[in-house]
């Protein structure tokens, strides 16, 4: 006979959007298991900047010190153009009334997943559980039934309700036969990891850099112990050519100079694919999607794990009140749909699309992009407004009036 196992909230997937859902949940009293399918969380280097909306759930969750301390605030960003060596400078200082953290703090994901799983394992309302595969679900009106591929046999879940944060090949998404609608970029991304002091190479380095240029855009960006470039490939490069010695040196040619780039050594090289998409639906009956498995976009601007964060903490606000004050569930889990939904097509995607389309264009004139910039560098409340967007506290208010 297999005994079902039981809880009220299932959580699929523990990457940063998932444990910090699961932790919310447990901290709210509520039973949850998070349920990973790897041994372990993963080191996954992809995404590391945490916007101020984001650094504010970490704080109410009593996590923010403690990242705070293994990671970098940057409080100002710029924009270059590689041809022109133009640079124009954003502080997040000039946001100091909107926010109480005007900064940016780069910090990579595993962190916050390596940080909130031992705590999870410490109350007595939680279950962190490694190894388990999701195969597939049923759910009716009183809950979700979920069958986990384990290395010893098959484990059989029942909870009210589910959360997919399951990624971009989110296994929930596709069994609840989800659309997927959007696009994926043709040329693919390499991000490479350096300690060479790139700031003694590059004048006015800012910790977070996005050099525009048509050929060759980039995203130059520090994290505690690395400097990290993000540049865009040739969809037809194999991997190996990708990822060889040759072009890391050629890559870092054009940044610091041919004389020193075979000097530099990088700790990691890593290939990936990027995409715009959003999921047709966030909800279905008692399941829900939050993160990558909802949504993707490009990482210019650093929104998307920082979207499926605030995922995480709609979703989890509404399944709170379900349970603490007697929600009307279909009547709030819509809402969650509508209001992140909402904001992840007018304010994620449009931006992000935005952003690259920027990082492109740019020619030894000045730009489309650099002539709007450099007008809000003398356009005070227009520059405070373009810093609270790309800080992501607009459309945390946009979210607000969405009922």
């Amino acid at each position: 006979m297999i005994l079902m196992k039981r809880t009220k909230i299932l959580v699929v997937g523990a990457g940063p959007v998932g444990a910090i859902a699961a932790y919310r949940l447990a901290l709210a009293g509520l039973e949850v298991a998070l349920v990973e399918a790897d041994a372990f969380p993963r080191e996954d280097m992809r995404a590391s900047t945490l916007h101020p909306p984001t650094l504010s759930m970490l704080n109410e969750l009593g996590l923010l010190d403690t990242l705070d301390a293994q990671g970098l605030r940057a409080p100002v960003y710029n924009y270059r153009n590689r041809r022109t060596g133009n640079v124009l400078a954003f502080d997040m200082a000039e946001i100091a009334d909107m926010t109480p953290y005007p900064y940016r703090l780069q910090c990579e994901q595993f962190k916050v997943t390596r940080l909130i799983t031992p705590l999870l394992e410490k109350l007595p309302n939680a279950q962190m559980l490694f190894q388990r595969r999701l195969i597939n679900f049923t759910q009716d009106d009183d809950g979700v039934t979920a069958h986990f591929e384990t290395p010893f046999d098959i484990e059989t879940w029942r909870a009210d309700y589910m959360i997919g944060a399951d990624g971009a090949n989110s296994i929930v998404r596709k069994w609840l036969q989800i659309p997927f609608e959007g696009f994926t970029y043709p040329e693919k991304f390499l991000t490479l990891s350096t300690d060479h002091p790139l700031e003694k190479e590059i004048p006015n380095l800012a910790t977070v850099n996005y050099v525009a240029d048509p050929d060759e855009w980039c995203v130059i960006l520090k994290v505690p112990s690395f400097w990290r470039v993000l540049v865009p490939v040739p969809d037809d490069s194999s991997d190996e050519q990708i990822l060889s010695e040759d072009n890391k040196t050629a890559i870092f040619s054009r940044l610091i100079g041919a004389e020193k780039a075979p000097s530099v050594e990088t700790a990691h090289r890593t290939i990936y694919r990027v995409h715009q998409r959003v999921a047709e639906r966030y909800r279905q009956g008692r399941v829900m999607l939050a993160g990558d498995a909802a949504h993707l976009n490009n990482p210019l601007g650093g929104f998307g794990m920082n979207s499926g964060v605030h995922d995480a903490w709609n979703v989890t606000g509404k399944l709170i009140e379900i349970y603490k004050d007697g929600g009307d569930a279909d009547a709030l889990l819509d809402r969650y749909e509508r209001q992140r939904r909402t904001v992840m097509l007018e304010f994620v995607q449009a931006q992000t699309i935005k952003n690259k389309q920027a990082m492109e264009s740019a020619t030894g004139d000045v730009t489309a992009m650099e002539q709007e910039l450099s007008g809000l560098l003398a356009d005070p409340e227009g520059r405070r407004a373009y810093l609270k967007r790309q800080a992501m506290l607009s459309s945390m208010e946009r979210e607000a009036t969405i009922q």
